[in-house]
């Protein structure tokens, strides 16, 4: 790998700097993403177990909203019916609404990171090509003409151009297809949590009228 990054020339390392942050998004949303984190499947009716009767208190609110993504949404709901037990239900959804949104913010973070690495890979992978082709036709012209141009230096030129198309497509290729996969869990996770959030909006203003 290393002869292949030096036969690239110098235009490969931002690609290997895009490749190095790209695994590192990658790994970091696989971790964030899990269902554990989000919404785990059994939190909703636990939710509604506890809160049957009456709104919990503060210290059980907490633990929610410490739980996950989709406990800080219902955890967020509790905490206004505890801060104003008359509070209208269009200020609990709104409440609850805002909170959806900065989740969904956290959710998203560094997709459009890794979309502009896979847009951009390709582009500098270009740049690297057009480089190439400079070095061998200044080969060419250097050494008078197109027959007796510099072996070594055409080569070069060529290495260049092949090596950093290559890289700029297995840096973009990867990059794209987990960009779009990201994408679809987290519009999953987004629709699980804003179902969960406004059947939890019904129950708890069915408390504030038993």
């Amino acid at each position: 790998m290393l002869s292949i990054i030096q036969a690239a020339g110098w235009p490969i390392w931002p690609l290997v700097a895009c490749s190095i942050l790209a695994l590192a998004l990658v790994i970091e949303r696989f971790i964030s993403l899990t269902a554990a984190k989000v919404a785990p499947p059994k939190l909703l009716e636990e939710a509604l177990a506890v809160s049957r009767t009456s709104v919990p208190t503060p210290d059980v609110v907490r633990q929610l909203e410490q739980n996950s993504a989709l406990g800080e949404v219902l955890a967020s709901g509790m905490r206004a019916l505890n801060s104003d037990p008359r509070c209208s239900e269009v200020d609990l959804r709104a409440t609850m609404e805002n909170t959806g949104r900065a989740v969904a913010h956290r959710l998203e973070r560094y997709l459009s990171s890794l979309a502009t690495i896979a847009s951009a890979a390709p582009l500098l992978g270009l740049l690297g090509t057009v480089i190439g082709m400079i070095e061998i036709f200044g080969s060419q012209s250097a050494s008078g003409g197109a027959t007796g141009g510099n072996p070594a230096q055409l080569a070069h030129g060529i290495s260049v151009a092949l090596y950093n198309t290559a890289f700029g497509l297995i840096v973009a290729i990867p990059s794209l297809i987990f960009w779009r996969y990201f994408r679809v869990r987290v519009d999953e996770y987004l629709l699980t949590l804003e179902l969960a959030a406004e059947r939890f909006a019904r129950h708890l203003n069915a408390l504030r009228h038993p």
